[in-house]
């Protein structure tokens, strides 16, 4: 199969296009082969050498794809050879061949193609389990994303807004802006010049937002807990600005507040298929109507991954960014 493999921590140029050994699927296991696969920070992170792929998953970056299934592993009943399906995969993404457990497998939702279909996984998995799930957000409740325009920002914004909630987001220019209000984000705040502190409060008659969605950490959390309402939650997901918070404790408990945070791919093929049964109850529905759609920024061919990194890494794109492999 072809591939793209890091050739050592560094920086984009560190991504080499190689040929590997086809593998194999083990038992409760199928092979897809990809026709395109999606590119998440995560991925940056491992090319950097500080985020290793969990025991027993493949070295090759690459968490999420969109293909056809050409092989199954003992045991697989509920799949067959020839459906089109996309995946969660711990890693092997970025090949054009990639075995999966067959619960972490839905089948790609009509009207969508495989690059669309390789944009949802990574994404919604994140989006659900973190915003629905951890931090119980309901319907006429309130929410704050920062990263709007990200792959993450941009699935939370609508799926937010179709479940009946309220939507505020953070991005870095007027243009991401526009495009998170276009989703249907209330209030876009522009990072670089307000205060998205100030702006949630007038907006909310000064009770704040009841959830906080956020990828960045560092001094964002303690403006996200003077933004949180009485009874708020705090989903943490990322450190884009710094792994370490000071807590004023007190506001904590006088508003008793809930700080938690995950990350998906260390999860068990188990909880994965957990969240995988609610997507296909909840969302694909509104997926197949058209409600929510995954946004694909820009596509590379997979031997090009250097420079979907490099783009990434720019923070210039909203939405996802997708490999395209011609395998399929």
């Amino acid at each position: 199969m072809r591939a793209v493999e890091i050739s050592q921590p560094g920086p984009p140029e560190v991504l080499r296009a190689v040929e590997r050994p086809d593998p194999a699927p083990a038992d409760g296991e199928v092979r897809i082969r990809v026709a395109a696969a999606g590119v998440n920070r995560p991925d940056i992170l491992q090319r950097r050498g500080a985020y290793p792929p969990p025991p027993g998953a493949s070295d090759l970056p690459g968490l999420e794809v969109a293909g056809v299934i050409d092989t199954l592993g003992s045991g697989v009943t509920d799949l067959h050879i020839g459906d089109r399906v996309c995946a969660l995969v711990s890693g092997g993404g970025y090949a054009t061949l990639c075995t999966v457990p067959a619960a972490q497998c839905l089948p790609i939702p009509r009207g969508l193609d495989f690059v669309a279909a390789a944009a949802i996984p990574e994404t919604f998995f994140t989006v659900w389990t973190n915003v629905f799930d951890r931090g119980r957000l309901r319907a006429d409740e309130t929410a704050l994303f920062h990263g709007g325009s990200s792959g993450i920002g941009t699935t939370a914004i609508q799926l937010a807004v179709a479940r009946g909630s309220r939507v505020f987001v953070t991005a870095g220019s007027d243009e991401k802006c526009r495009a998170c209000e276009q989703l249907g984000a209330e209030r876009a705040i522009n990072y670089r010049n307000e205060d998205f502190v100030e702006v949630v409060k007038q907006a909310t008659g000064g009770r704040g937002v009841d959830v906080i969605l956020d990828i960045v950490g560092g001094d964002y959390i303690a403006r996200d807990l003077a933004a949180l309402a009485v009874e708020g939650r705090l989903v943490v997901i990322g450190f884009m600005g710094g792994d370490t918070a000071t807590i004023d404790f007190r506001r904590v408990l006088g508003r008793r507040l809930t700080i938690t945070g995950s990350t998906l791919r260390p999860r068990t093929a188990a909880e994965k298929e957990e969240i995988a049964i609610a997507l296909r109850w909840e969302v694909w529905p509104l997926l197949e109507q058209g409600v929510v759609k995954p946004i694909v920024y820009r596509t590379f061919p997979l031997e090009d991954a250097a420079a979907a990194h490099r783009l990434m890494e720019s923070s210039e794109h909203i939405g996802k960014i997708v490999l395209t492999t011609e395998a399929v």
